[in-house]
């Protein structure tokens, strides 16, 4: 079929017809996935051209993906995150929705506590595997949309559920056919779509899938799930594991609308958030994401990652309130328990500290040469700088200046007697065999010892 594309102002052939293939013995790609070697790399060159969608968000798995890999939180626990993240989301819904299982009484708290907020965003759906029982659950939830798994992979319909792909098939659309016939939204979750055979099975069902949501009405969407971090963003690399031509291919062979489609990737490879990006480059408009990447293994896409990428992206944040970043990290460290690693990007305790002595003085000099941006003004994140064995009286003049708020004509530079001063105890304390950073508290009595007088003048600064 031609039709002519808005978009591009062309006409464009853009309706293939691929149809399942029923295979006796399972595709596995042992070329690529032999398990006794790092998965490889093939290319093709083929390139697929960029389809930036007119609209791009994030959605939440923090509650249903990201509470795998860490212990329950409680439902108030819950709550608290989820008002949090719905800031960060702000009031145009850049957090659209945000996912809880189903399965235990803390789960169903946890939900109902959030419906009760009645905030606008995010929207709460559900997941389920693709069964009926499961799906007595979601009406009891009475949530608009739910997750529906449907695997897709040859290691999880054959090796896994024991079925062909045929029986695959019509047990998934079976679940969906229901949940549209309950009012109910369905988000098919192609798991493990990058060892999935991509004409062979993704393209037909995806191809069913928008059959029955042009007859129904419904805009049922897809999930694209990297499970194992198998993805790559790189030009003209070849399927199953190019990103760009996995959301090329469903939105343009199948036809599956930007808004419908959804990208869920995995850390294993470390290439999470690269590929994540690349999904929004080429025509996914969803990004799923957790707080701090918690989840399976190494972890979901972070959501402060893609909040950051977007205002990259877009050049504004549409609303976001960055500065809730900085806020569910202390709360996720401080009263959940979660370690954050000091440096983990945006919310590690070091991310914006310096240690070394010469990056110290440039920070004295100007903050920008070695800040990423203005962390204080968007993460309420002031830069720092540690005052160890390396830094130097930079260092030090850096810590009074930051700690005690001092700013234009009242800073003070690292030829000052006190900084000199301190920099001799701290050098001291080091040849005696000391190797920790030093601390807030006894910096602050180091100044107090020298100079009480002063000491009282910085405090009333620190108080404006």
């Amino acid at each position: 079929m031609i039709t002519f594309d808005k978009k591009n102002n062309l006409l464009m052939q853009n309706k293939y017809q691929y149809s399942l293939q029923d295979v006796e013995e399972p595709n596995l790609y042992r070329e690529i996935y032999d398990y006794k070697h790092i998965p490889k790399v093939a290319f093709n060159m083929r390139h697929v051209p960029m389809n930036v969608p007119d609209e791009i968000w994030l959605t939440d798995t923090t509650f249903r993906d990201g509470q795998q890999s860490v212990s329950p939180f409680t439902p108030q626990q819950i709550l608290h995150l989820f008002k949090l993240m719905s800031r960060l989301g702000g009031p145009n819904g850049m957090i659209r929705q945000s996912e809880f299982f189903l399965y235990t009484q803390n789960d169903q708290e946890a939900l109902h506590l959030c419906q009760d907020a009645g905030l606008r965003f995010p929207e709460i759906t559900t997941w389920i595997r693709a069964n009926e029982k499961d799906f007595e659950l979601v009406k009891q939830a009475h949530v608009a949309e739910t997750g529906i798994l449907v695997s897709c992979s040859d290691y999880h319909i054959f090796n896994k559920m024991h079925l062909t792909r045929s029986q695959a098939m019509d047990k998934y659309l079976g679940i969906v056919k229901s949940a549209l016939s309950h009012g109910i939204r369905p988000r098919c979750h192609f798991e493990d779509i990058t060892r999935a055979d991509f004409y062979g099975f993704v393209l037909p069902f995806a191809e069913r899938l928008m059959d029955l949501s042009r007859e129904s009405g419904v805009p049922i969407k897809i999930r694209a799930c990297d499970t194992m971090g198998y993805g790559v963003s790189y030009p003209g690399a070849a399927l199953p594991r190019s990103v760009p031509g996995i959301v090329y291919g469903l939105n343009h062979y199948a036809q599956v609308p930007s808004a419908q489609l959804e990208w869920h990737g995995h850390n294993d490879f470390y290439k999470v958030v690269t590929n994540a990006a690349t999904a929004w480059l080429y025509g996914c408009s969803s990004i799923n994401c957790t707080l701090l990447g918690i989840g399976e293994r190494t972890g979901n896409c972070p959501m402060e990652a893609m909040a950051i990428e977007y205002e990259s992206l877009r050049g504004e944040s549409n609303g976001m309130d960055l500065t809730a970043i900085t806020e569910i990290a202390d709360y996720m460290e401080r009263e959940i328990g979660i370690e954050i690693s000091p440096r983990q990007p945006f919310v590690g305790r070091h991310f914006n500290v310096t240690r070394a002595g010469i990056h110290a003085d440039g920070m004295l000099k100007d903050e920008e040469i070695y800040n990423v941006f203005d962390t204080a003004h968007i993460l309420n994140r002031p830069a720092t700088v540690a005052v160890d064995s390396r830094g130097g009286t930079a260092s030090i003049a850096h810590w009074i200046n930051n700690f005690f708020k001092l700013t234009g004509d009242n800073t003070i530079d690292k030829t000052d007697p006190l900084v000199i001063a301190m920099r001799k105890d701290v050098d001291d304390l080091y040849e005696k065999g000391r190797n920790t950073v030093m601390g807030d508290e006894e910096l602050e009595v180091m100044v107090r010892r020298y100079n009480v007088e002063r000491y009282e003048h910085l405090l009333f600064h620190k108080s404006k």
